[in-house]
């Protein structure tokens, strides 16, 4: 039966939630973004993530803009990351935004840098959880590399 986790940002308003029979084994990507949030994260692609996401959630695309980001717009708590691949929805959550941060986990450092495209839409669809995104109130705002408040 698959342990479910769950999560929150720091002001409560949006949540997360991982179903999984795996232990976790938390990753830390070496781009920029999520060197700079401190981001430790899992997936499983036979379990289940689902994003509950306020109308105050920032939806947030950089790079090859083939993902959204996903964080408190009060708050600023980094929840994971959704990507569409094929008409199937995958994520990637935020340990530390889980609950049981579980900081006794230590993170493999990993980099995706020099992928293209294909290769990144592949590692996604065959290392990402199968994911469904609710967003409670109206549509998550968007925000794209360079975009200004």
């Amino acid at each position: 039966m698959p342990r479910r986790h769950e999560g929150r940002c720091h002001c409560g308003a949006n949540r997360i939630a991982f179903e999984s029979d795996r232990p976790l084994a938390p990753r830390a990507c070496q781009c920029g973004f999520c060197r700079r949030h401190g981001a430790r994260t899992v997936s499983d692609p036979a379990g289940l993530a689902t994003l509950s996401l306020a109308g105050d959630a920032i939806r947030y695309r950089f790079a090859s803009k083939a993902a959204d980001y996903f964080l408190c717009g009060t708050c600023g708590v980094y929840l994971g990351a959704v990507a569409d691949i094929d008409g199937a929805t995958y994520a990637t959550l935020n340990l530390n935004a889980f609950d049981d941060p579980r900081p006794d986990l230590a993170a493999e450092a990993v980099s995706y840098e020099g992928e293209s495209p294909a290769e990144k839409a592949a590692r996604r669809r065959a290392r990402w959880t199968p994911a469904r995104v609710d967003q409670n109130q109206s549509s998550p705002r968007f925000r794209g590399e360079g975009d200004r408040p």
